[in-house]
């Protein structure tokens, strides 16, 4: 299947003397030239050629001479050979997903796999987990999904952690997420309304203040990143030597050699009026 290409270009602004710059999105996609993203081996007819005077020919046909055009394409063209490995194919998705809140399909299947990966390397119950939407980087294509799609989706070396809380601590957590914005959350059913917890169910039960939950999630939200602090009231932390993208990484190359697809779906654990 092939990817189009397409970037998202800050584009600087000057638009008042006192403030000095603010920034717009552009989204730029292939429509002038009918780059696709390339695979291993098939360069030429992903990006085209830059022949020996300097003159690029796109996919499309189109012949570029003049400008930044051929500089730029003989630049990503050449990177390619350096950047064969992560071209490997590694899965398949059955459908394009987003990363959105207050909750998606691709935000799902990170934090549940959070959840259930965490609960396997710890040996201990995690009822909840808690990770952030500006961890996933990238969202997960449609059709093949290569080493990069992953790695790209999760370039930070966060490691997995399980942190067991109080519930009174646990609602409070809950609490920042709702006045702060939506994050990604397993194990929870949670309604939101004014920047305030609702309503709040965990295993299909209200939370007990006075009972210890097991809550998996990232180093990086321990003490405030995103503005969580998933360790604040913990009665116990366990810091795992797990990286995040590894671990997912293997987990989609066993479905694969289980003969599985990528899916996943929403189910209302997250409601926002």
């Amino acid at each position: 299947m092939k990817r189009l290409v397409a970037f998202i270009v800050l584009i600087p602004v000057l638009f008042s003397c006192k403030t000095g710059m603010t920034w717009e999105k552009v989204a730029m996609d292939s429509h002038r030239t009918g780059v696709t993203a390339p695979s291993a081996d098939n360069i030429d007819e992903a990006l085209g050629v830059v022949d020996s005077t300097g003159k690029y020919t796109a996919p499309n046909g189109k012949v570029f001479t003049d400008g930044a055009t051929p500089k730029v394409a003989a630049a990503l063209i050449n990177a390619q050979p350096a950047m064969a490995e992560v071209k490997e194919v590694i899965a398949y998705s059955t459908r394009a997903m987003v990363a959105e809140v207050p909750e998606s399909e691709l935000s799902n299947f990170v934090v549940d796999f959070i959840r259930s990966e965490t609960e396997k390397i710890v040996k201990r119950k995690v009822d909840v987990a808690v990770t952030n939407i500006g961890g996933i980087r990238v969202d997960m294509p449609q059709g093949d999904v290569i080493l990069d799609d992953i790695r790209s989706m999760f370039p930070f070396n966060n490691k997995l952690c399980y942190v067991e809380l109080p519930g009174s601590a646990l609602v409070k957590l809950m609490d920042d997420i709702a006045t702060y914005g939506p994050q990604c959350v397993s194990g929870v059913k949670m309604v939101i309304a004014d920047k305030k917890v609702e309503s709040l169910e965990v295993g299909g039960k209200p939370v007990d203040p006075k009972k210890k939950y097991g809550v998996a999630t990232v180093d990086f939200l321990l003490d405030g990143g995103d503005n969580i602090s998933v360790a604040r009231g913990a009665s116990k932390l366990i810091i795992t030597d797990v990286i995040i993208g590894k671990a997912i990484e293997q987990y989609v190359r066993n479905l694969t050699a289980e003969g599985k697809a990528i899916e996943y779906q929403t189910d209302g654990r997250v409601i926002v009026k």
